[in-house]
């Protein structure tokens, strides 16, 4: 089959043939049908996050069943569609146990080993040689083998590209939203940076009521699309300081909570100069491995401010992602509005190029 293949940080990644092996207990085939261009690939593409070397990469789809190994549980068919997820739930663990099961122990076996949950990799070079997976799932490809776990049934009515999505940048967003955010009808949220996740916190934000929500960014076209996902104010930071302006907004106060989605140490410090005493940074963006950014710690004891991380948007995804398929069958999560160019598997790059020009919208592979 026809495979992403990354090499070598830096350098250019290449539509290769590949070989994929049979799923193994607990495990699905899926032909794919559509895969989210998301920055986190990119990461690993510019070597700003590792992973072993060579990788297929892709971490955001939907396909379809056609094939489910022995001892599985049932849950899944083939002929079913499904999201694939980038975290694996032993449901053994102890944040497994505890309903936390973005930090299963098994997150870190997959990352460190290239492999699925066990450690090893159903992928294959054409001459053989060792290949490996990225983050379980690998789906810059035709086909994929990946863990039951680590797929949701996706409803009728979902289409692929909507689920693709549903299962990295919305559940992100809006899971930061619905998990890290508490009784905000009626009160200021901020949203900084305005690609996929961002505006699924938007989404998210206006969906529970939250008044004045306001989105900062550098692209005016995304700033619009957050206007008309219920964004009731903007702030583009090439014209504005985005401090003066939040604060401006709310008679000095600023907002109780502030959603970072870009992942860079300056916006993170304007964040969380924009939060009310008592109130919350929420970093969902992702940066280099070794990135960091300054606290000022009086600030921090003094006003009681909170930083959290939130990965996966602290979700359960195996119970929020079919709520936020509901939501989006109802009406209530325009997730369809987030979709950007549809572009075939062999024109990888040419996605990648548009993300990184700022491209409105979430780019769409199909192999």
């Amino acid at each position: 089959m026809r495979a992403v293949v990354l090499r070598t940080p830096g350098q250019p990644a290449r539509i290769e043939e590949v070989a994929l092996s049979a799923p193994r207990d607990g495990e699905l085939l899926v032909r794919i049908e559509a895969a989210g261009v998301c920055h986190s690939d990119y990461h690993y593409m510019t070597g700003d996050l590792t992973a072993p070397l060579p990788l297929v990469l892709g971490h955001e789809g939907a396909g379809i069943v056609e094939q489910v190994g022995d001892g599985g549980s049932g849950r899944v068919q083939v002929g079913d569609r499904v999201a694939l997820l980038w975290r694996p739930r032993c449901g053994r663990c102890a944040a497994c146990i505890a309903g936390n099961p973005v930090l299963c122990e098994l997150g870190p076996v997959q990352a460190q080993s290239g492999g699925l949950p066990d450690g090893t990799s159903r992928l294959a070079q054409a001459d053989g040689g060792e290949l490996h997976h990225l983050m379980g799932v690998s789906c810059f490809a035709e086909r994929v083998v990946v863990n039951e776990n680590a797929a949701v049934v996706v409803p009728d009515g979902v289409p692929p590209e909507v689920a693709a999505i549903a299962a990295c940048a919305v559940i992100t967003g809006v899971g930061a939203v619905f998990h890290e955010v508490t009784e905000a009808a009626g009160r200021p949220l901020l949203v900084v940076g305005a690609g996929g996740v961002g505006l699924s916190s938007v989404m998210a934000a206006a969906l529970v009521g939250a008044h004045p929500i306001v989105v900062a960014d550098i692209d005016p076209a995304k700033l619009e699309l957050a206007r008309e996902l219920g964004a009731t104010h903007t702030v583009d930071v090439r014209q504005e300081d985005l401090v003066e302006r939040v604060l401006a907004l709310t008679g000095g106060a600023g907002v109780p909570w502030a959603i970072e989605a870009i992942g860079r140490a300056q916006t993170l410090e304007q964040s969380l100069a924009c939060v009310a005493p008592g109130g919350t940074l929420i970093a969902v963006g992702l940066g280099a491995a070794d990135a960091g950014f300054s606290v000022p710690l009086n600030q921090l004891v003094q006003r009681q401010k909170r930083v959290v991380g939130s990965l996966y948007g602290s979700s359960n995804p195996h119970l929020d992602l079919p709520r936020i398929f509901g939501l989006y069958l109802a009406g209530r999560l325009p997730i369809d509005r987030l979709l950007g160019d549809r572009l075939p598997l062999t024109e990888f790059e040419e996605a990648y190029r548009r993300l990184t020009s700022g491209a409105v919208g979430r780019g769409i592979l199909v192999p």
